[in-house]
């Protein structure tokens, strides 16, 4: 049986940027500390609401390395360490490890992607390159290339694989996982549409956008259905849909950045390629934001 790297809510925090596109380490404190004093249970730095894709691979280490000692222990810090090469993997995972990172996350190779052998070669050699323990991340909507079952259960069995950021929206290729692999993958929700139904499964949390502009309640949602309180937290669920939905409204992390920068947050730019919301959907995200109370 595996131990979950943490269960509950992990945000999949965004990296603010100052005016000229540099890491703003400042406001990411604040932000940092806004989080867990508002229930966050783990962060997950420089995925890809993180903007990690348009990072080097020194400043992407920098940026894991000084969330790594700002929150000095207080949650768990999951460092994204995913590329769709696997030496670049290796070398992210390891500066991670050495940051004192409670796991990474790696994502399914991209572009080149590969096939379902060679899924289990690429993270396999990520979980033989240090002690940090691994959450592989399926999201084919990005990557075009999907987990399969079987192959969930292969990865399983590394002893350094822990579980699995599931975006895949396939609930049948989840069930099917889950009962091949049992006690030995744990399963986070990669969609915040989703976080009641897999938790109703036996998964063990989400890695949420949401959380960036609405920590205590996705917390809660979570705990509810830790605590086996479904109706409880699906209420939660289907009230948070709407901003749900417009926090995807375009590409994310797109509208998120948005959103906290309508909360008053100081998040700066996108990096391109990635271009700001359109008017339309700038006014869908405040409603929204409105809607539900969102504030700082």
């Amino acid at each position: 049986m595996k131990k979950p790297i943490f269960t509950g809510a992990g945000v999949a925090i965004i990296t603010p940027f100052t005016s000229t596109g540099e890491v703003n380490y400042e406001e990411f404190k604040k932000i940092i500390d806004h989080q867990i004093a508002h229930g966050t249970d783990a962060i997950i730095i420089v995925g890809t609401t993180g903007e990690s894709s348009t990072m080097t691979l020194k400043e992407h280490a920098e940026v894991v390395d000084f969330g790594c000692s700002y929150i000095n222990g207080r949650v768990p810090v999951i460092a994204g360490a995913g590329s769709n090469d696997t030496v670049a993997a290796v070398e992210l995972t390891r500066e991670a490890a050495k940051s004192g990172a409670s796991g990474v996350l790696s994502v399914t190779p991209y572009y080149n992607k590969t096939t379902q052998r060679g899924l289990i070669a690429h993270f396999n050699a990520i979980a033989d390159a240090s002690d940090c323990p691994v959450i592989l991340y399926n999201v084919p909507s990005r990557t075009g290339l999907c987990i399969t079952a079987q192959t969930y259960h292969e990865l399983s069995k590394h002893p350094n694989i822990n579980g699995a950021k599931e975006a895949s929206g396939n609930f049948s290729l989840l069930t099917e996982a889950m009962h091949l692999c049992g006690d030995e993958l744990n399963f986070w929700s990669g969609n915040d549409d989703q976080i009641v139904p897999l938790m109703a499964m036996g998964g063990k949390g989400v890695i949420s956008v949401l959380s960036n502009v609405a920590p205590t309640e996705t917390h809660r949602m979570t705990q509810l259905c830790l605590e086996g309180k479904f109706q409880e937290a699906r209420a939660i669920q289907l009230a948070y849909l709407p901003l749900i939905n417009a926090l995807f409204c375009e590409v994310n992390p797109i509208p998120v950045k948005k959103a906290m920068e309508l909360l008053g947050w100081q998040v700066g730019g996108l990096r391109l390629p990635l271009v700001g919301v359109t008017a339309e959907h700038e006014a869908l995200l405040r409603a929204e934001l409105d809607k539900m109370g969102c504030k700082i």
